[in-house]
């Protein structure tokens, strides 16, 4: 696979002919429409002669939520390793919260494509927020607990999950050592039966980060109580914050570096946004509340608005202007080059593979680059 740039006056005919390919192929593998509109800096993923190379194997997660569209799910199963099912929460006394849409489909689904499906633990109350109390609640009542575990593993061999992922985030500090000590407990009793159990960490960058997202992370000991972590390496530009790439890759870098001093590095997945976000300016604080799009959405922003698109050297990640009914916009957004960034990243330190939040928009793109740069693991 090759990366393109689209110039002025480029047409996706004249593409294909300078690579000698047929263009409906360009325009399936990113998901261009008829009469093939591009926005002048779009990065176009041009299918091109195999070779044969050596590729490192990755494991390739994907976080949907039960309500994924058919379609979707179908054709990205083949590039993953793992599904994992978003999410199960548990009440204060350890009784377990299913979905509110049933997962079965997804469950079924991802066995027949040879992908294992992971049953994702959330302390969410009701609001649907992370809850600090029941993370206190269930890391030091032994016998909620106990509980706890006890339904997930029989609904896991009910339903046919192959792990558990806990993501548990607002750690309290004093609750640092008991969450670790609970991802042991749980590891230890899911190993008997077969069952992996990774766990999710807030991007840091030092063991002594301040901060409720961090503080109550401690990335050595969690390294060593689950099989594997996901480095949550997104949302640096997020909802409410200003406007910026989500996953900056040398802010990526920065948290990358200070895991492989606490990790192993063969436990290591790196977190990858399948998302961006479309604020209206200006930005204020409190008040301004970005747009969440997905990555071809944001092409066809740019496209419906004659936006030019900038490529960021510092983030690695593209961007936009555009003004709509008198208003300003920035999208920041990833494509096939900010994707092969982080790509390299993993290459670079030899981490594990990757976990991508999430899949419930199809980027063919991605998808077709990652297989053209990894063996993909299979369970």
């Amino acid at each position: 696979m090759q990366i393109y740039v689209v110039k002025e006056h480029d047409s996706l005919d004249s593409i294909a002919d300078a690579y000698m390919v047929n263009a409906e192929e360009i325009a399936y593998a990113n998901q261009i429409s008829a009469p093939y509109p591009l926005a002048v800096g779009q990065a176009l993923l041009i299918p091109t002669q195999e070779e044969n190379y050596q590729k490192q194997e990755v494991y390739v997660n994907g976080y949907a939520y039960p309500y994924i569209r058919s379609e979707v799910l179908t054709e990205t199963l083949p590039y993953l390793t793992t599904l994992s099912v978003f999410s199960y929460g548990f009440t204060p006394n350890g009784t377990l919260i299913p979905p509110q849409v049933d997962d079965s489909r997804m469950i079924h689904e991802a066995w027949s494509k040879g992908v294992a499906p992971i049953l994702v633990l959330t302390p969410f109350d009701q609001t649907g927020m992370f809850n600090n109390y029941l993370i206190s609640e269930i890391t030091h009542n032994m016998t909620a607990q106990q509980n706890l575990i006890d339904q997930m593993l029989l609904l896991m061999e009910e339903k046919g999950f192959a792990g558990i992922d806990l993501d548990f985030e607002y750690i309290l500090p004093e609750d640092r050592v008991s969450y670790a000590d609970f991802v042991a407990n749980v590891r230890a009793q899911a190993s008997l039966k077969g069952y992996t159990v990774s766990v999710a960490l807030a991007p840091k960058t030092s063991a002594n980060q301040k901060g409720l997202l961090y503080e109550g992370k401690d990335y050595k000991l969690l390294g060593a109580a689950a099989d594997s972590v996901l480095l949550m390496t997104y949302e640096w530009g997020y909802t409410y914050g200003p406007p910026m790439a989500v996953a900056p890759i040398n802010k990526v870098r920065e948290v990358v570096e200070y895991a492989v001093t606490e990790i192993p590095t063969e436990k290591i997945d790196l977190g990858i946004p399948n998302y961006g976000y479309d604020w209206t300016l200006p930005f204020v604080q409190g008040t301004s509340k970005a747009r969440t799009i997905g990555n071809v959405e944001a092409v066809q922003l740019a496209i419906e608005n004659d936006a030019v698109i900038q490529f960021d050297q510092t983030a690695m990640s593209p961007y936009f202007h555009y003004e709509k009914d008198g208003l300003q916009h920035e999208v920041w957004f990833e494509d096939v080059r900010s994707m092969k960034e982080k790509f390299h990243l993993i290459t670079e330190y030899g981490l594990r593979g990757m976990g991508y939040w999430q899949i419930m928009r199809l980027f063919r793109a991605n998808w077709l680059l990652l297989d053209d740069t990894f063996e993909i693991h299979r369970i």
